[in-house]
């Protein structure tokens, strides 16, 4: 299993200059659709955090419409947040339908225990909506969030993961840049305790999970 264990400060560190530009798609020069940092870590696909992140105090609007208090609605459950947006070709889908099939490898009430939350870094169009037909071609169970990008951005912040305004490429097709890790919560704790990076795979999620919703350490 791939994994190393960082202290915080050197972690946030990498995880702030780690952006992927999704939606920028393949140029001609055969550039990648995701540029993400090589900084190191980068490669490891779990980091076990030796002083865990506090869960972000976000109050966003879910895709049912109503009010949802990330603290308040995940406290005492294992939860992995993501930051993206539906429009993204590349590495978003693939993020959560890799989450979604090993989720689905664990048991049943396992599965309705975890908590697993993707929150839009395009919030302007993807509203309620557009994340609920999204996401139920994903996971039906899956949290989706919108709302104030501001509210975002600096909720994403705290966990060392940046976000960019929304804004146009060169051929007028808006894109997203944002950090593309995965962080999972403790329920025991309520903790950010284990950050994944985008090479992350369903095999290392399939390992992993069972652990995570134990609070254990992957």
């Amino acid at each position: 299993m791939r994994k190393k264990t960082f202290m915080a400060a050197a972690l946030l560190a990498v995880a702030s200059l780690t952006l992927s530009a999704c939606g920028s798609g393949s140029g001609d020069n055969g550039e990648p659709l995701a540029v993400v940092s090589e900084e190191a870590g980068a490669q490891k696909a779990a980091t076990v955090l030796d002083s865990p992140f506090r869960k972000p105090d976000l109050v966003l609007t879910d895709t049912n419409g109503e009010k949802y208090d990330l603290r308040e609605e995940t406290a005492g459950k294992p939860t992995l947040i993501y930051f993206g947006y539906t429009h993204c070709p590349d590495v978003c889908p693939l993020t959560m339908n890799n989450l979604a099939v090993a989720k689905k490898q664990l048991p049943r009430e396992q599965q309705d225990e975890l908590r697993i939350v993707f929150v839009t870094t395009d919030p302007e169009r993807d509203t309620s909506a557009a994340l609920g037909t999204w996401l139920k071609g994903i996971d039906s169970q899956v949290v989706g969030l919108t709302g104030d990008f501001g509210t975002i951005q600096a909720g994403a912040r705290t966990l060392g993961i940046s976000i960019n305004p929304p804004r146009k490429d060169d051929k007028g097709k808006t894109v997203s840049d944002h950090g593309t890790q995965v962080i999972a919560f403790s329920p025991k704790t309520d903790g950010g305790y284990v950050l994944y990076g985008e090479d992350a795979t369903v095999e290392d999620y399939t390992e992993d999970l069972p652990k995570i919703i134990k609070g254990e350490n992957p």
